[in-house]
Parts: C-alpha cells; sequence; structure tokens
C-alpha cells in the first residue's frame, strides 16, 4: 500500500486575526506550542508516513514557507494552487498529481491547523483508515464525538448497524453529512448518540476518489478530467485557468454530501479544530479563575478571559468572557461566545481597504 499525506495549508485563518495575517496565517503561528501549527501536524505524521510522502497544497508564497521549515520535503511535494478556491478544488489537484504517479495509492487529506493530543491512537486510527480505504473502495472519514451541542460544526450520521472492524478499529457507514445546525437541532443531534462532528479529515485512494466524483458530482469530474490533462501536459498556465473557473466550494459539499459508500471510524483521539481564538480557553494552562493567558498580565477579579499580549503588560479589572489579543498595530477585545465574528472584522477592513491591517 502507498500511502500519501496530502497536507491542505492554504488557509487565511481570519479568526485569529489580529495574530493571523495574510503574509501569516494561523497555520504558520506558535498557537499551540512553541511550534507553528503546520510543523505539529506533519511530525504527528512522520511516525507513520515518511517525508517523501507528506505533501502540502497552498498558494506559492505560502509554500514557500513551507519549504523554509521542511528543508527536507522534496520540491516537487509543494502543490501550488493558482488561487484560493476552497478544499474542493485543492483536493482535485493534489488527488490528481498522485493519481498520475500511482492510481491505487491512498490519500490522506488533513488540515494544516488542527489539534490531536493523542498522537499514538490517531496514528493507529489514520493506518486502519487508510487499510479501510484500500480493502473497500470507499471513502473513509473521522467523526469526532461531540461534547457539547456545537452550532459550529458540520455533522455525520452514522449507522452503528453494519459495521465493520479493520485493523481492531469499528468502521461504520455514513447515512449523511449535515451541515451546520441550530442550537434546537444540534441538542436533537446530541441526544440521539449516531450524530459525530465532522473532523474534516478524509482518506481515499486516488482512484476511488476519481471514480466517486465521475458517480456522484459529474460536475467536478469534468474538473477532474481538465485538471488532470493539465498535469500531464506540464501546463501551468492551464491549471491556472480552470482555478478562474473553477467553483469555489468545499470537498464535503462538491463529494462528500453526495457519495455513496463513505465509512466513519470514530475520532476520540483528542481533536480541535482551534477554530477562532475561545478554543484556547481549552487548550491553553489555565489560573484558578479561568483565565488562559500568554502575556505579561495583572488581573483582578476578572474570570474566564484569554489575553495573549508579547509587548506590553495587560491589566484586567472586573471582567469576564474576554478574549484579549494585543499587536504591534492592532488591538481585539470581544466576548468569547462572540469571537467566530471576527471574520467579520476582516470582512470590514477588506471594504474599507485598510490593507496594512490585513
Amino acid at each position: 500500500m502507498e500511502f500519501y499525506a496530502v497536507i491542505l495549508a492554504g488557509g487565511v485563518g481570519t479568526r485569529f486575526w489580529p495574530l493571523s495575517r495574510r503574509e501569516r496565517p494561523k497555520q504558520f503561528l506558535p498557537i499551540i506550542s512553541e511550534k507553528t501549527m503546520i510543523e505539529e501536524t506533519v511530525q504527528r505524521l512522520t511516525p507513520l508516513i515518511p517525508l517523501e510522502k507528506v505533501y502540502t497544497i497552498a498558494n506559492i508564497k505560502q509554500s514557500r514557507s513551507i519549504r523554509d521549515i521542511f528543508p527536507d520535503i522534496p520540491d516537487a511535494n509543494f502543490f501550488i494552487e493558482p488561487l484560493g478556491r476552497n478544499t474542493a478544488p485543492s483536493l482535485i489537484l493534489a488527488t490528481a498529481h498522485v493519481f498520475l504517479q500511482n492510481a491505487e495509492a491512498i490519500v490522506a487529506a488533513l488540515p494544516a491547523d488542527h489539534l490531536i493530543t493523542d498522537v499514538p491512537l490517531f496514528l493507529k486510527k489514520l493506518e486502519a483508515g487508510a487499510e479501510a480505504a484500500t480493502e473497500r473502495d470507499d471513502l473513509v472519514t473521522f467523526g469526532i464525538p461531540p461534547s457539547y451541542p456545537s452550532t459550529g460544526y458540520g455533522y455525520i450520521q452514522f449507522s452503528r448497524k453494519g459495521s465493520q472492524k479493520i485493523k481492531d478499529e469499528d468502521f461504520y457507514p455514513v447515512q449523511e453529512f449535515k451541515e451546520k445546525p441550530d442550537v434546537a437541532q444540534a441538542k436533537v443531534f446530541l441526544e440521539a448518540g449516531n450524530y459525530f462532528w465532522n473532523s474534516g479529515i478524509f482518506l481515499w485512494k486516488a482512484k476511488t476518489f476519481a471514480r466517486k466524483l465521475q458517480q456522484y458530482a459529474p460536475e467536478w469530474h469534468v474538473y477532474w478530467e481538465k485538471i488532470l490533462q493539465a498535469l500531464q501536459g506540464k501546463n501551468e498556465p492551464q491549471i491556472a485557468a480552470i482555478f478562474e473557473t473553477i467553483p469555489s466550494t468545499s470537498i464535503d459539499y462538491a463529494l462528500m454530501e453526495k457519495a455513496k459508500g463513505v465509512l466513519m471510524c470514530e475520532g476520540n483521539f483528542g481533536w480541535s479544530d482551534v477554530g477562532a481564538w475561545s478554543s484556547l480557553l481549552n487548550i491553553w494552562p489555565k489560573d484558578q479563575e479561568g483565565n488562559a493567558l500568554r502575556a505579561e498580565s495583572m488581573l483582578l477579579d476578572s474570570e474566564n478571559c484569554l489575553v495573549y499580549s508579547r509587548d506590553k503588560l495587560t491589566a484586567l479589572i472586573g471582567v469576564k468572557d474576554l478574549i484579549v489579543v494585543d499587536t504591534p498595530d492592532a488591538l481585539l477585545i470581544c466576548h468569547k461566545d462572540l469571537d467566530q465574528k471576527v471574520k467579520d472584522i476582516v470582512g470590514l477592513l477588506k471594504k474599507d481597504n485598510k490593507d496594512k491591517y490585513l
């Protein structure tokens, strides 16, 4: 079994503004530890997948940054996306690269900016997922057992009937992918017990991916064929032209929600998508009042706050549930329950042409 990892490293991390910027987005920041998030992602894979079989896909500037971080990854392993068009175009391009090398190869598609705390269990399940993709010719994903009725994640509905054990791991047939629900629906999902969060981690055989596109997403298979032809001809301008017209869509919407023959394994390996500043309240060490601090700080009568400040003393008095992020040219203060709206601030900055803050 040829086993490759494709790291999706092209995101812009708008929810982590003002620390995350165009020139240094979230995946290039040491948010979880002293290492960047992409370093954490790649290094957790290498006990199972050697560096020469690790690929990344990102724009040209981001790819140069990744090359600087990982000089031992071969130059040919840095796939360049001409434009940011979400995960469906990225994974079609990356899987097509692998397909031309070996159509039987297994691809593990992983975001560059997630946290996984139980790495040995993750690798065990990833290996089992690769075996499942080989044996069953199915698409494979991981579902995260929900700990609360989240409205920020998509859900995977699965059946416990018809499960099968592969390399000592249970794989369940997927019934449906569900979009992000409202609170009431999320509570129903939680109580039902057969709805897990969508991890955004997928495995497939390269030729199975192509066939599933043809069967269940023919409008996307057209782009697959065009990209494959361009890669065979080493025609970079043609790939750029394709990306000018290809829809900006996630792989979930483009394929996973439509496809039959999808298996899910329980992703109980300490996963977080680290989706916004508030998620770090569950990751960074906290004081007795629940404050998570990466700052020289003085706090009085304050609780459940997150503070990031490298350059100055930060003092809080009589507040709770605040996010405070200080950078040399921008300061963010928001309620922790509203930090998803940080991306809206980025949108307003774009609208007002305040590019120096982006």
